[in-house]
């Protein structure tokens, strides 16, 4: 089992808090997750939700970098090698 800490709970506003001790290692602002399981109390991490990624400090640092219009979005359809009416198919030439 891992080391045991003793906290005290005291009142804070109108509610009650409990002080964890600072060798936990939290700092200022962890959220925890506290759940109630059979009359005990189960205090973790809460979940860190994945956060977007920021371009705003990259923006400006690709001058010549522009989006496209509507029509440089338009693609040519490539030809396939299917649409040839030679094409004898993925058997090969034995057919």
């Amino acid at each position: 089992m891992g080391n045991e800490y003793r906290a005290k709970v005291f009142k804070s506003g109108n509610s009650v808090a409990l002080r964890l001790p600072k060798a936990l290692g939290l700092k200022d602002g962890d959220e925890m997750l506290l759940r109630e399981e059979r009359g005990s109390f189960i205090v973790e991490p809460a979940p860190v939700a994945r956060r977007k990624i920021d371009l705003t400090g990259i923006w400006g640092s690709c001058p010549d970098l522009k989006p496209l219009t509507p029509e440089e979005r338009l693609f040519d359809d490539p030809p396939r090698i299917w649409d040839d009416p030679e094409w004898k198919g993925w058997q090969g030439d034995d057919r």
